[in-house]
This record gives structure tokens, sequence and C-alpha cells, in this order.
């Protein structure tokens, strides 16, 4: 991986000084990027609006970067006068994570669009920072791989570019600084440039539709199977509220009952032999019949509704925005978890569909709030508060995708430690000493 180092929305949102970009960085800037260096309202507000609760933070200024080269000449203009930087991908951010929050200049990596490499015999490929994974799946689908996760990285501090690993698959010299920079959130740098690992297509795949009486039961289902030992490629759970959701949203007409979105990938024989032993399980639970489907156009047409259920179920409130959470839990307290959150959210009234990965012990509640209610945000604020409690209590932990970002700071040292959120801030003072990179976000404001 390559990558370049060096107004209160929501009540808890930290109030700063903005540390805007002199008329003398901006005239630098428009020389360099011309048309690709934007002040616009318009765009300002694009950089500066995500998908959670926050009310918009805009930048000063944002620049639509090409390579790597370019994103350290932004990086070295701006650290000269100490101007934050803020990476852009596609603003799908859930916890604040883009929002300017002491302003500065946002580095839009859209047009750093290109698979660079495909190395099938190393199983890795090399791509820039505004490869999607749709992108890169697209162009890997006569390669006979397709990419799930796991980056490797370069980075790069004060504009230096800095590379973090080689394209060996394993590495013991020295600090993992891959996974460092991987999940700083943009706080240490910008990444350009990663590679990646790449998994050979199975033989074949079958996909599964399976509905159960409680959430719980579903919950039971996953965990045994896994148990058992089935290596499910993904199962994903949906509530009933969730699927009412997603019946009127895409016109389909699932049963309204807590359900199972399941993919098997192996041999022909195996996947016959895997769906027998989940089979079995989920009618010890209570599950209805299967709902297969084979080849891919099947396969998609029966995973869709799942791919939309964000979208379909903020429909449930219109005009609503939601307070995502992003609960992780050691899979043996995960039904329990769930069990105790829909209690929670039945006792106050709650509108907070519930979904998640349960494979791996995470779920996702979306609280949807009247933006302008500051009777039901403070409801969502104290729900999630108790749900961070309840996930750190079980052995789990306050965000298990979504990262830190604005929202989760306060969680950060009952979660691991002040100790160890010390040495947080002692990392991010080591590699950015004037805090420009993503500022405020993760460990906090400098000094903090």
């Amino acid at each position: 991986m390559d990558a370049v180092v060096s107004t209160p929305a929501r009540s808890n949102a930290p109030a700063v000084a903005r540390r805007s970009p002199s008329p003398e960085l901006v005239a630098l800037l428009q020389r360099r990027f011309a048309e690709r260096f934007s002040t616009s309202q318009a765009v300002l507000l694009q950089h500066g609006t995500d998908e959670s609760a926050y009310r918009p933070q805009p930048p000063d200024a944002v620049v639509f970067v090409r390579s790597t080269d370019e994103v350290a000449f932004v990086v070295r203009a701006c650290a000269r006068e100490r101007v934050p930087l803020i990476g852009f991908g596609v603003g799908s951010s859930v916890e604040g994570h883009l929002l300017a929050v002491e302003g500065g200049v946002c580095v839009d990596f859209s047009q750093m669009n290109k698979v660079l490499a495909i190395r099938a015999g190393d199983l890795t490929a090399t791509v820039e920072a505004g490869v999607t994974r749709g992108q890169l799946n697209a162009a890997l689908s006569e390669s006979g791989f397709f990419f799930s996760v796991d980056p490797g990285a370069d980075a790069s501090a004060s504009g230096d570019v800095v590379r973090t690993a080689s394209h060996a698959r394993k590495s013991s010299a020295g600090y993992n600084l891959t996974q460092l920079y991987c999940g700083s959130e943009g706080t240490l740098g910008l990444i350009t440039e990663a590679t990646v690992r790449l998994h050979p297509h199975p033989e074949a795949y079958a996909a599964a539709v399976v509905h159960f009486p409680t959430v719980r039961a579903a919950v039971d289902c996953v965990i045994e199977s896994i148990q058992m030992g089935v290596p499910l490629a993904r199962a994903e759970m949906l509530d009933a509220l969730t699927i009412r959701a997603v019946n009127a949203h895409s016109r389909t007409a699932l049963s309204e009952n807590p359900t199972l979105f399941l993919e098997f990938g192996a041999s022909k024989a195996q996947i016959d032999e895997q769906a027998d032993i989940v089979r079995e399980i989920a009618g010890n639970h209570g599950g209805g019949a299967f709902q297969w489907a084979n080849w891919p156009e099947e396969r998609s047409r029966l995973w869709t509704p799942r791919h939309h259920a964000y979208f379909a179920c903020l429909q449930l409130k219109a005009g609503s925005r939601s307070l995502t959470t992003d609960a992780c839990v050691p899979l043996s307290a995960l039904a329990q978890c769930i069990d105790e959150t829909q209690a929670d959210i039945a006792a106050h009234g709650l509108l907070a569909p519930v979904f998640g990965h349960v494979g791996d012990g995470n779920f996702h509640c979306l609280v949807l709030v009247d933006a302008a209610s500051a009777i039901e945000n403070e409801a969502a604020e104290a729900f999630s508060h108790r749900l961070v409690q309840r996930a750190i209590r079980h052995g789990g932990t306050s965000t298990g995708e979504h990262g830190v970002g604005l929202h989760k700071m306060k969680y950060l040292a009952e979660e691991h430690g002040e100790h160890t959120v010390a040495l947080m801030r002692a990392v991010k003072q080591a590699l950015d000493p004037h805090d420009i990179f993503n500022p405020g976000k993760v460990v906090g404001p400098a000094g903090a």
C-alpha cells in the first residue's frame, strides 16, 4: 500500500478553530490543479457530508488528485501552513470520518481508479486508492480470482512516500506499518496505492434464503453451523422490520420474519454436504424451507434485497437520518446481545431495524430519527451508548467495521484502557506532529 503521511454537528462533536488555507496556498493549488481544484459551495458540501447523523461540515477546498506525486505535492503544500488534509473516497462514512471539523483541504481520490497490476501467480493485485471493490472484481472477472478484503500498504509522511510492505505474502521485517496505516482512518497519512490479496473462485457457489420465527433462532442457527465446521462464505441476518422495508423498497414478497441470507462456496459435493448440515440445524431452530440459487443471475437476485437494506430502511421514516450502530461481540455472546438490544429498542419505542454479519458477531441497528428533533436524537444517542456498554460487557467492541471517527472516541479508553489510548496518541504525535491528517478523529484533538 502507498500512503501520504506527515461548528459542532451532533452535541458531542468537537467545536474547534478552523485552520483554513491562506490565499497564497489556494492560489498555488489552483495553478497546479486548474479545474481539478474547487471551492464551489456545492462541491464543498458534497465532500463535507456523509451517511452519519452529523450535520455537514465542509472543507475549505477540494483537490481531485490523479497520482501519488500529486498527493505528495498537496501534502507538502498544506504541511507548510499546517492546514488539515482529509481523504475522500465515496463519502460512505457513518461515523463522521470525512467531516472537516477544523476546515482544510479535502483530497478526493475518485480519479485515482486504475488497477495497476494483477499478479495471478502471486494471488495479488495492486490498485490506486480510488478503486472500489466492484471495479476490482470487474477487472478480475476473466482471471478466475476475486477480491474479498485484505490490503497491504504504502504510506507517506509530510509528503514523503513510504512503502510499508513488499509483494511477499508475509513478512517479519520490522513493525507492521501496513496494518497501522490501514486502521488509522486517515489520521496518520493518505493511502494512495494498495496491494491486496486475491482468492481463487471455488468450483461452485450456492445462495440460500431461510426464514425463522425469531432473531435468536436465526442467529443460533448460524453459530451452530460454524461450530459444526461449516465454512459459510457469507451469513447475513435481517430482522422482520428490515424485511418489511426491503419488500417495500425492492418490491419483493419475502416473508416478514427474521431471515438468513447464506452463501456457500466449494465443490458441488461439498456444497451439498454443507447444505444438508445447515438445513438440519435450521430445522431444529424452527427455520422454514430454503430458497436456493445456483446460477450467478439467480444469486444476484436473491442477494440484491440484502444489498439494498440500508437505503430501504431509511424509507421506513420519510426524511429520516440513521444513527447507525456497529457492535461486534464474540459469537458465543451474539444471540444474547441481540436479544437484549431488541428488548431495549422495544422498551424505548425506537424505530430501529436490526441486521448484520452474524457469521463474525457483527450487527447493526439503524436508529431512524428526525434530524431536527432534539428529543429523537437524544434518545438515539442514549440507545447507542447503552448498546456500546452492552457490547463491551459481553467482551466485544464499540465498532466492528465502521471505525471510530468522531462518534466512538469516548469509548476507546473504556475498551482498551487509558495507557493504550495514550500509546495511540503518542503514535499520532510521532507520525503527524502538526496534526494535519484528519484532525479531531479516532484519538481526539491534539493534547486531549
